[in-house]
């Protein structure tokens, strides 16, 4: 029992360093007093698994491989996965970030499709689901690229480029959806925390 014990707290410990957080070039201090930012979501190039599959790739195998479990959950999936990224991946995103902000009474806030001098760009990189075996499970993991820019001119204000941020949830998620939905929410909180000193 207390090997297992050990080796759990060392698979915790391993997630918890897992996420690398690089900021490549400037910092947030132009955004103060900007109280919406336009934030935009690129997932064009997005990688899947170990493998590097694209999404045109990954979405067949992802059916096959369900409806050989279950015939027709498949084709259940796709419907879900179609929808995900605007109903709770970005979601999760801009409401930790400016939940992270607004408890440190920050104005600043994300908002997709809004009028602002400023936008961020979330570039998705990579994606992996993980897995949940119950006594067992690895963690989903988000790679992203995020830059702030100016609207008009598309200057590059601040870049920082998000690795391996981790998606779990305490006890079991059997869904590898909602697992990379808490990826991106630990990006959001990632990048508000560090944002936090330049805006204060």
């Amino acid at each position: 029992m207390k090997k297992l014990l050990l080796l759990l707290l060392v698979a915790v410990s391993t997630v918890a360093m897992a996420q690398k957080f690089k900021i490549k070039s400037g910092d947030a201090k132009f955004l103060k007093g900007t109280e919406t930012v336009n934030v935009v979501f690129d997932y064009s190039e997005m990688k899947l698994l170990k493998e590097n599959y694209t999404e045109a790739e990954y979405i067949p195998r992802r059916i096959e491989e369900l409806n050989k479990k279950t015939e027709g959950s498949g084709e259940i999936w796709k419907k879900q996965w179609e929808r995900v990224k605007e109903e709770l991946w970005n979601p999760k995103f801009i409401t930790i970030f400016n939940k992270v902000l607004s408890k440190e009474n920050i104005n600043t806030k994300l908002k997709e499709n809004a009028q602002s001098p400023y936008a961020l760009m979330v570039k998705v990189k990579w994606v992996y689901p993980g897995w949940d075996a119950g006594i067992m499970k690895q963690p989903a993991k988000v790679t992203t690229q995020l830059t702030f820019v100016e609207t008009d001119s598309k200057k590059v204000m601040f870049d920082i480029e998000s690795v391996d941020a981790p998606g779990d949830q305490w006890g079991s998620n059997f869904n590898n959806e909602t697992r990379v939905g808490e990826g991106f929410a630990k990006t959001g909180k990632t990048l508000a925390q560090r944002m936090e000193r330049d805006l204060e």
